[in-house]
Parts: C-alpha cells; sequence; structure tokens
C-alpha cells in the first residue's frame, strides 16, 4: 500500500485528502517509480479547483522524480535502479506512482532528483516556448510576465542566455530584483507601473517581439499592448483567472500580430519530442545557463499549505515536496 492524495470534489486545498492504494505491479509498458521528491505546480490548482474538470474521485499532481523499482512487460530503455522524472499524467501526489515508461526522461549526471521534480515541468514549458513556439533571437526583445515566478524565472535566464533583451513584469521590488539577478535587463512594477508604456520605454518605442503571459486575464490588455507590429501574444496560464476571447481584426489593427495559446501537451506528444525537449533543458540546467531556485520545501503532509501559498502568491522561483 501507499499514500496518496485525492479530490472527491473541486474545491480550495482542503478537499485534498490523504488515502491508502495498492498499486500492484506494473503493467504491460509502466514503471513503478518511488518518489524521492515531486514538484508543485499551478496546473494543479487548475485541476484542484475544477477549472481544468476531471473525471472524479481522481489523484493530483502531474511532476515528479525518484527511483525506478520495477518495470512492466516490454519496457525498453528505462531500468530498474534508474533515477527518472515525469511531467504530466496526475498521481504524483504520492508515495510512488506507476507511469509509461514512455513517459519518463532518465536524469543525467548532475541534475539531482529535487531539481528535477521541482523544475521538470517547468523546464519543458520553457524549452518549448523559447525554442518552438516563437524561437528566440540575440535581436529580440522579451517580456516574461510573472518573471520572479518558478518558469519565468527559467524564461528570463534562457532567454537571456539566447541573447535576447529580457523585460520582466512582478509584483513587488522583492519579487523585481530576483527577476533582474536571474536574466532580466529591465523589470516593471506591475501593480504600480504602466506596463505597456514602460515597455514602450525600455524599447525606443518599438514593442516587444513576444510576450510571454502565464498570468490570464490581468495582464491580457498590457500584453496585447506591448508588442510591436507582427508580434507574437503567447498566453499559457491563467494565475489571475482565463484570459478574455481574443478579436481577430483587434490583432490587425494593433499590427498583424501573432496569439497562440499552446500547450506542452501538444508539444511533448510524442516521446521523441518530450525527450528532445528534456534534453535541451537538461543542456542549459548542465552548462549553467539556468539554475533552478528551490525557495520553498514542504513535506507531502504539509500539501494543504503549500496549495494555500502558491495561490496566495507567497512563493518565489520553484517548490519541491518531499514525500
Amino acid at each position: 500500500m501507499v499514500g496518496v492524495y485525492r479530490i472527491h470534489e473541486p474545491g480550495g486545498p482542503e478537499v485534498m485528502r490523504w488515502e491508502e492504494e495498492d498499486l500492484g505491479a506494473p503493467g504491460p509498458g509502466m514503471a513503478h517509480v518511488r518518489h524521492t521528491a515531486i514538484g508543485l505546480n499551478y496546473i494543479d490548482t487548475y485541476h484542484r479547483s475544477g477549472l481544468y474538470p476531471l473525471p472524479l474521485p481522481s489523484r493530483l499532481g502531474v511532476e515528479g522524480a525518484g527511483i525506478v523499482e520495477a518495470v512492466g512487460e516490454g519496457v525498453e530503455g528505462i531500468t530498474i535502479g534508474d533515477r527518472v522524472a515525469y511531467s504530466g499524467g496526475l498521481g504524483a501526489y504520492a508515495e510512488a506512482i506507476h507511469m509509461p515508461a514512455s513517459r519518463l526522461v532518465r536524469l543525467p549526471d548532475g541534475v539531482s532528483e529535487e531539481v528535477a521534480a521541482a523544475s521538470l515541468l517547468k523546464g519543458l514549458t520553457a524549452a518549448y516556448l523559447l525554442t518552438r513556439t516563437f524561437p528566440v533571437r540575440a535581436e529580440h526583445d522579451v517580456l516574461v510576465h510573472a518573471a520572479a515566478g518558478g518558469t519565468g524565472l527559467i524564461l528570463c535566464q534562457w532567454a537571456r542566455h539566447l541573447g535576447a533583451k529580457v523585460i520582466g513584469t512582478a509584483g513587488s521590488p522583492e519579487k523585481a530584483a530576483m527577476a533582474r539577478d536571474n536574466g532580466a535587463d529591465h523589470t516593471i512594477l506591475y501593480r504600480e507601473e504602466n506596463v505597456a508604456g514602460q515597455v514602450r520605454a525600455f524599447t525606443d518605442g518599438k514593442g516587444v517581439n513576444v510576450v510571454y503571459d502565464g498570468v490570464g486575464k490581468d495582464t491580457f490588455e498590457a500584453s496585447l499592448d506591448s508588442l510591436a507590429p507582427l508580434g507574437m501574444f503567447v498566453s499559457f496560464g491563467n494565475a489571475s483567472g482565463n484570459a478574455p476571447s481574443v478579436a481577430p481584426h483587434d490583432l490587425q489593427n494593433r499590427g498583424s500580430l501573432f496569439f497562440t495559446r499552446p500547450s506542452l501537451a501538444h508539444y511533448s506528444a510524442s516521446t521523441e519530442d518530450l525527450r528532445t525537449l528534456a534534453e535541451r533543458f537538461f543542456e542549459v540546467l548542465s552548462n549553467g545557463a539556468v539554475k533552478i531556485h528551490i525557495n520553498q520545501r514542504y513535506p507531502l503532509s504539509e500539501l494543504v499549505q503549500a496549495h494555500t501559498d502558491l495561490e496566495g502568491r507567497k512563493t518565489t522561483g520553484s517548490t519541491v515536496i518531499v514525500p
């Protein structure tokens, strides 16, 4: 038997219940992973609250790392004793999990299980956003909302590594300083300053080539107003609520803008795509271009508090849950 968190109804952090489950032996193509570290991500709150509805009852948590302790029939490339991590599916909030071996990535030497669990989802997200959705180059100006968040810090560091000028928004002077320490050339206090006006000032009136917006409703108009002609608005999160609809003629009138609402699930649908993104992320970790800041650790028994802090915007950088 292993301990798992499950919800039987959507709601606040308090709806998560600790229960026991018999996982049995892994079936064909599956691997049994004993968790040594678990990730905490904003998408987990969407699943829990019902913003992204799940069949109930349901386990929660999409990211973890640990040791392979058993494999099912037909598994190739993953063996007992491997250090692995994954991002996707549901059930990471548990002592152990059965995962399709094709969705596991082996950890290279030098990448710890805690770092992988705290950052793989964010790192894979940054990888597809920066290298596929809008391939960032040295001549680009980039706006990153929530620049002191887990994904934001990776985006800032990686975009700076690619040679781009990086502008980040943050909610406090402390978070703004953190963004600057992690690659942002300029920062904007979005509660106090006019975001689009400051972006124009930092770019000699041109605007940015791409906006990476994981906030949603609260930053939607500022994102549109910050773009240069032919710029791309990449809306990939809903931290402040669902982003409103965008009118095609509005995109035309603002400068023939591009708008996309991407998902990691589509960019990593195949095992090859998943592992290519992971390799790109592990490369920038290994060469020091991106550093992961694990600023919070919670025992698995304090998962409710971890969710409360995350939604209260009391966390910075990445968080790890320790079984």
